[in-house]
């Protein structure tokens, strides 16, 4: 390991980032802090005909709306910048003369026309055409042609692009942190284009000047890129540079466990694919997600702790996180149990934080449907602290707190209609002579808190000689609408007198 632990993240702004990509800048992240080091974003935008507009500010966003944001990278100079590889392209090419002048990568100046006949004419054959040692001396490139003619070629500013020269018959000794020890056989392997035409690196190259050039300890990235470790351990040798050590992430798999998760799972499945909104795909922070329930759940997608522990603060998540514990295979991911960490989330909130988020929806229902509101005790029941005691009373039924609305809607709106099942269940002939005695009893409660209340009203039913089951249930179908709810004294207490006896009455006129 080398001394100072320096970590990147490095996507394409070729679109919005998936949680694929967000996974593999959390595990960086949590390298990094484990280690005191230093989490890097750098943007890979070199291929500038699948540059996306606004792709950049996407990534920075969600990685900030997530709580992992980076030390260094655009706008945050460590010192090793520019963080953005267009901006770095005059770097590049000198170091990919340097590899030719070391007899490492040479000059190729086939077309793409040529190239294409001879993939052509080897799929013909039923064979795939590889541009390596069997054929390099039979194409047009710097090892086939007299020193002249290249320097002709050059000097008359013929199109070229550099290769690396793979060496033949060498077995390359590979490690991964996650994979252990890997064998190729070079033979197998293509001379990469490190160096185009138009005069920008590939990814390979330009990937491995900026590694070093940054002092990158550890490249921890998905297991897509785990072909690649070949050629880039070749071009760190090639170079005579330390190279960093390699951890390849499983990848994220559909929920069907079959195939890397997609976006076309996410709209099939109906759940976010994305941190964040793009264009019209919700992300989990439009969608009512926690961002440290989605980090928790990310991070436990390939990573095992080793404990039956399930939850997880992001400084524990640092305290716990080891790469020896990443495993191998793909993890599957399950909608369902995303949702489960937003719901322990959500419980474990504050009622004022929730109560917070909960009253801009409150007071769009409430908004739209004033005309609807039972009295004047029911508006004034917007009020933080009263929204605050509603909250406490339903949010174990929630998951989300968009859920808030269906699950307390009666303490705002007087039902207007009553589940039919639960009629037919609790409404029995004698049932509208108890409630309206009901009525009158609570007409002389002076104290209408939910104790009073409940002391009270069972005292009630007592010396009444009622069984609580004739009392009870029909109660809750006439103030809620159904049988559902929290605390039914509570409900009462909450919604006031007057609106719980209006309640009553209209419900007995109404079922009759």
């Amino acid at each position: 390991m080398k001394e100072k632990v320096r970590v990147r993240f490095a996507p394409s702004p070729t679109g919005p980032l998936h949680i694929g990509g967000v996974r593999t800048a959390l595990f960086n992240y949590l390298y990094a802090k484990k280690h005191k080091g230093v989490f890097i974003l750098r943007v890979e935008d070199t291929d500038q005909n699948r540059y996306v507009e606004g792709a950049e500010q996407y990534i920075i966003d969600a990685l900030d709306w997530c709580g992992i944001p980076y030390d260094e990278g655009p706008g945050k100079n460590g010192g090793y910048g520019p963080y953005r590889q267009s901006e770095r392209k005059h770097l590049y090419e000198k170091y990919a003369q340097e590899l030719v002048d070391k007899g490492k990568a040479y000059y190729a100046f086939d077309t793409s026309e040529k190239l294409d006949q001879h993939r052509k004419d080897h799929e013909a054959k039923g064979k795939t055409f590889i541009y390596n040692w069997h054929n390099r001396l039979k194409l047009d490139n710097s090892l086939s042609l007299l020193p002249e003619e290249v320097k002709k070629r050059l000097d008359d500013g013929v199109d070229y692009v550099i290769r690396f020269l793979t060496p033949p018959d060498e077995t390359l000794h590979l490690k991964d942190t996650i994979r252990g020890a890997i064998e190729i056989d070079s033979n197998t392997l293509d001379d990469k284009v490190l160096f185009k035409s138009d005069g920008m690196p590939t990814y390979h190259l330009a990937n491995i000047v900026d590694d070093h050039l940054m002092e990158i300890s550890h490249v921890i990235r998905g297991e897509e890129w785990l072909p690649s470790l070949a050629l880039h351990q070749q071009l760190y040798d090639a170079f005579g540079w330390d190279a960093p050590e390699f951890a390849h992430l499983p990848l994220i798999l559909k929920p069907t466990g079959n195939g890397k998760l997609s976006k076309r799972d996410g709209e099939k499945g109906g759940f976010p694919i994305f941190p964040l909104e793009w264009n019209t795909a919700a992300g989990y922070r439009e969608a009512g997600y926690f961002p440290e329930a989605v980090i928790n759940f990310l991070a436990l997608l390939g990573w095992n702790p080793g404990t039956e522990q399930e939850l997880f603060r992001l400084d524990e998540l640092v305290e716990a996180f080891s790469l020896d514990r990443v495993n191998k295979s793909g993890a599957r991911f399950d909608p369902d149990k995303t949702v489960w960490y937003n719901h322990q989330y959500l419980q474990n909130q504050p009622d004022e934080e929730l109560t917070s988020l909960f009253m801009p929806i409150l007071k769009e229902h409430v908004y739209l449907g004033l005309d609807r509101l039972s009295n004047t005790d029911i508006q004034t029941g917007t009020q933080p602290d009263k929204v605050q005691k509603v909250v406490s009373l339903i949010k174990e039924r929630a998951n989300f707190v968009s859920d808030f609305w269906e699950l307390s809607d009666y303490f705002y709106v007087a039902p207007k209609s009553y589940n039919e099942k639960a009629v037919k269940k609790q409404w029995k002939e004698g049932t509208p002579d108890v409630l309206n005695q009901l009525v009158s009893f609570l007409e002389t409660i002076e104290d209408f808190s939910s104790e009073n209340l409940e002391t009270q009203t069972k005292q009630w039913i007592t010396d009444q000689e009622l069984s609580f089951g004739k009392v009870m249930p029909p109660l809750r179908l006439v103030l809620v609408g159904d049988m559902k709810g929290p605390h039914l004294f509570d409900i009462m207490g909450l919604i006031g007198k007057a609106e719980s006896i209006g309640r009553i009455n209209r419900a007995v006129a109404s079922i009759g």
